[in-house]
């Protein structure tokens, strides 16, 4: 497919620090459409993400209000009576304080993890466009005004594409290029942007360029 004839927009959910699959999706485009207006999945990377432990990937997850309903996803609350930010910002540490890049983004992150929250979009939002930010990765940032079922043919629908329960969704657009990890014999694929970034720092957009299989 020539860049010609390829669509330049991604319609897409909004992650938690999402895993390096997702930037490898939005490298090239001109446009991510996150999709605001859809009823919240449970169990999915909108609330969750994967890290490097010095025992196993660890999947760090925000405690949400409501989730078991039926909500629009921009309306869902972050449970904030539980302790989570500072949960979080620890096992980032403990996972990453000693890689080559943390002293470098740990200025950049932890302020998210001492601001207060209501709502999760709110969140994901302005950590997505941090990332976007140290990767370098200019690209337009927009949001559905409703739920679409189906979409013109300009914009590639990858909603609930990329997800840790089904691997096999993302092998047509992603082969993870190999990189140093901090803990581990064996390389651990797809982890959350937030593994590259602290692993590779500037060669983070690298690694994602070459995680591609195919243009689309």
């Amino acid at each position: 497919m020539s860049d010609k004839s390829t669509p330049k927009k991604v319609l897409i959910e909004l992650q938690y620090l999402p895993p390096i699959a997702y930037f490898t999706l939005l490298d090239g485009k001109e446009e991510i459409i996150l999709e605001a207006h859809e009823n919240f999945e449970k169990q999915t990377y909108r609330n969750r993400c994967e890290i490097l432990s010095s025992q196993q990937v660890e999947t760090l997850t925000i405690p949400l209000k409501g989730a078991n309903k039926k909500i629009r996803t921009k309306d869902i609350r972050i449970d904030s009576d539980q302790t989570w930010q500072i949960k979080h910002w620890r096992s980032l540490k403990t996972c990453y304080g000693k890689t080559p890049f943390f002293e470098f983004f740990a200025d950049e992150f932890e302020p998210h993890y001492h601001k207060k929250y209501e709502f999760l979009w709110d969140l994901n939002w302005d950590l997505l466009t941090k990332c976007l930010k140290i990767i370098q990765l200019p690209i337009k940032v927009t949001e559905t005004d409703s739920f679409e079922k189906e979409i013109n043919n300009n914009v590639i629908d990858a909603r609930s594409l990329i997800n840790h329960k089904s691997k096999e969704s993302i092998k047509g657009f992603f082969v993870p290029r190999e990189y140093f990890q901090n803990f581990g014999n064996n390389f651990e694929k797809n982890l959350s942007v937030i593994d590259l970034l602290m692993n590779e720092g500037p060669n983070a957009r690298n690694v994602i360029q070459e995680s591609k299989a195919v243009k689309i």
